[in-house]
């Protein structure tokens, strides 16, 4: 069969995703290759289609055992034969695997870089067809989460000379890339780099105050849906988890600390969905391959932006809208940057590190930031971020650019943003007279911009993808393709007015509630879901396994009546049309048909739901306020929509607040309020009566807001 029947019928696609084919068509031609593809733009196509094009085994070296189990599952599910080769397997397992081997029954083997000496000796230099080496950022100090065993790859070539060799990564720089190929021995390889713009993703950044209180709200809108939160440590992963449980969800703690028999049986329930939330340690990683993941959650800030993108990539992979939140806090940066001067090229992860912060501070498009740190240009805004859901004020800022990038361009990109901002403001210290910069052209033209403006004006222009910054070459700024158009063609430059610290704070954006389109049947959605996991719980698959959310997205809205209307449907090849086209179409077939003029539609007959008992308490007027709060209304909405006064609410929320401290009350009272007013609090606990507080402040703040400050303070007082 050609490379469009196999898609078809092993992984129900019509047509390839950008660059797969090309990719593919050079595999098959035995090329050595650098691919650089997005998680979730479909880079395991590039080998596992081709390994059943070949005549030998494809060998795939994969970093985490957890992986392989949930790759190799997919691939029997699709049809394919392929196993693993790993130290979680019994002897009988691996004998077995190796017996399959010797038969040439494997098309795809994967093994873990510290296993794959023990397989040596049972391989013929002609057995193997292909090599992929898959998370290939491992392999260099100048990307991230470096393993040492990946470093002894390069033997592979050599053992097997007539294998075409594929390195395959998510994400790396024009540095790390260099690196891979030189470390692997395949420096002449082609590279391919798809593009890293991710459209379903929305990008979303909060300061990390009160974050269990944000979390669950946060929750609530995607209930009974599957997503990551990611912690910064193994205590805080398992205490969060503890605590959502304990308030109702379905979530499990998931980490290198863990008994391995323990993390497996919760990485199989979260395939499942039977567990719809993994807090995870970052450090440790997910490495499962799983479709339906609707929302990822940081916890803590990641150390870089290499492993931030790599984490948010898992969610939204069927191409569905999802929703990356990411909270960030002066504590975490503190405890990341300890951790990366313990390590070997602190300087590097400190820079990277460095480069998160600023992208969590970012008052540019979060998208565009992402794009211009892998060398993707963005012309326009994304509009599905929280800074462009929440624009700024923009000004015209042509000229400062161009001195800026001008002073790159004269001190021949050898200098760091730090300096660079020294050269601009006329700075006479060490650091410049030393180099000689005092005499460029530049030096000086921005002495009426201070030292912290420009900082941020730098690094707006770093975001938008006018300036780069070399890691490997002592992070100086080096000028990019749309920076010569800025300074030789007069190409405009905007850059938003800098906040004052406390409206930076300030700004935030809710999410908006996820919903299916409306051209899908809702009723039907959730039949199909429903038969779904009834047929992954009878196969011992993941749901996703059968089809994926986008696949019954698509036959909700489309309805197959015939198996040929349902081989037309998204997702659907031929070993599952097989398997599981008859069982669908039964339910789709099954609704009742009703007719009104000229439009037709189907009503599903469903069984109403039983209520579920709650252990808590009965529902009072304090806790009507807190929910709708928690649901995202603002007091005023919440006022009119339960007809109180405004400064009743506050007094609900300041109630809840000192009984379970799961409301956040920033946006209504400050800390210099709170100041200002604590001095009077034992004359309210004396007199208990707030008028006279009222009056001493001569009205400046009204009855609800020192009613909430006397919570917030008796909270504080009785902790």
């Amino acid at each position: 069969m050609n490379k469009h029947d196999l898609l078809k019928k092993h992984f129900g696609y019509d047509s390839f995703r950008p660059l797969q084919e090309q990719i593919i068509n050079d595999v098959l031609a035995h090329k050595d290759l650098m691919v650089v593809m997005p998680t979730g733009g479909g880079k395991s196509m590039c080998f596992q289609l081709p390994s059943l094009m070949l005549e030998g085994v494809t060998l795939v070296i994969s970093p985490l055992i957890a992986l392989m189990k949930d790759q190799v599952d997919s691939l029997r599910a699709n049809g394919i034969t392929a196993g693993y080769f790993n130290s979680s397997q019994v002897g009988t397992e691996q004998q077995e695997m190796l017996q399959l081997l010797k038969e040439h029954q494997l098309k795809l083997l994967y093994v873990a870089p510290e296993s794959i000496q023990l397989l040596l000796h049972h391989l013929k230099p002609t057995d193997v067809s292909l090599i992929a080496i898959d998370e290939a950022h491992c392999i260099s100090t100048w990307g991230h989460d470096f393993r040492p065993a990946y470093t002894q790859l390069a033997y592979l070539k050599k053992s097997f000379p007539q294998a075409g060799l594929i390195a395959l990564t998510a994400t790396a720089d024009r540095a790390t890339r260099a690196d891979i190929k030189m470390q692997l021995a395949i420096s002449h390889a082609q590279e391919y780099v798809a593009s890293f713009d991710r459209p379903n993703l929305t990008l979303e950044v909060r300061p990390g105050n009160d974050r269990l209180a944000q979390v669950r709200r946060f929750l609530k809108k995607y209930k009974d849906e599957s997503g990551i939160i990611y912690c910064l440590s193994r205590k805080s992963c398992e205490k969060l988890a503890e605590k959502l449980s304990s308030l109702g969800f379905s979530v499990a703690a998931y980490h290198a600390g863990l008994e391995h028999r323990f993390r497996e049986s919760v990485q199989e329930q979260f395939i499942k969905d039977e567990i719809k939330i993994v807090c995870a340690t970052i450090a440790f990683g997910m490495g499962i391959d799983k479709s339906n993941v609707r929302f990822v959650i940081h916890y803590n800030m990641p150390k870089n932006i290499e492993g931030y993108y790599q984490e948010i990539g898992r969610a939204g992979r069927d191409g569905i809208d999802a929703h990356a939140l990411l909270f960030h806090s002066y504590a975490d940066m503190i405890q990341l940057r300890n951790f990366a001067g313990d390590s070997g090229n602190s300087d590097v992860q400190i820079a990277k590190l460095e480069r998160m912060k600023q992208f969590a501070e970012a008052l540019t498009c979060r998208r565009r930031m992402l794009l211009s740190y892998f060398n993707e240009y963005l012309e326009k805004d994304c509009g599905n971020c929280d800074v462009c859901l929440n624009k700024p004020d923009f000004f015209n800022a042509t000229l400062i650019a161009q001195k800026a990038l001008s002073a790159v361009y004269r001190m021949k990109e050898n200098a760091s943003l730090n300096l660079l901002i020294d050269v601009l403001r006329g700075a006479q210290n060490a650091t410049v007279l030393e180099s000689g910069f005092q005499s460029i052209k530049t030096y000086g033209a921005g002495r009426e911009i201070s030292w912290n403006n420009w900082q941020q004006y730098i690094i707006q222009m770093i975001n938008q993808g006018l300036l780069e910054i070399a890691f490997h070459e002592y992070n100086h700024l080096k000028l990019t393709p749309q920076a010569q158009a800025v300074l030789f063609e007069n190409q405009s430059v905007e850059l938003a007015v800098i906040p004052k610290p406390e409206e930076l704070a300030a700004r935030q954006k809710k999410a908006a509630d996820e919903s299916l389109p409306s051209t899908i049947n809702k009723d039907l959605y959730a039949g199909l879901r429903k038969l779904r996991m009834q047929i992954a719980t009878q196969e011992n698959l993941a749901p996703y396994m059968v089809f994926s959310d986008a696949t019954l997205k698509d036959i909700a809205s489309r309805i197959p009546l015939t198996i040929d209307e349902f081989e037309d449907i998204t997702g659907v090849g031929k070993h599952k049309l097989d398997s599981y086209g008859e069982t669908f179409l039964n339910l789709t077939a099954g609704y009742n048909m009703m007719r009104d003029g000229d439009f037709t539609y189907r009503i599903v007959v469903a069984k109403p739901k039983k209520k579920k008992k709650s252990n808590g308490p009965k529902k009072d007027t304090v806790m009507e306020s807190v929910e709708l709060y928690w649901e995202g209304k603002t007091i005023e909405e919440i006022s009119e929509m339960r007809t109180l006064k405004t400064d009743t609410i506050l007094t609900h929320l300041g109630k809840r607040y000192v009984s379970h401290k799961d409301v956040n009350l920033d946006a209504h009272i400050s800390s210099d309020d709170l100041k200002e007013i604590e001095p009077l609090y034992k004359s309210y606990q004396q007199e208990n009566a707030l008028k006279p507080i009222f009056e001493h402040f001569n009205g400046k703040y009204s009855y609800g807001k020192l009613r909430l400050a006397m919570y917030l303070i008796e909270a504080t007082t009785t902790e």
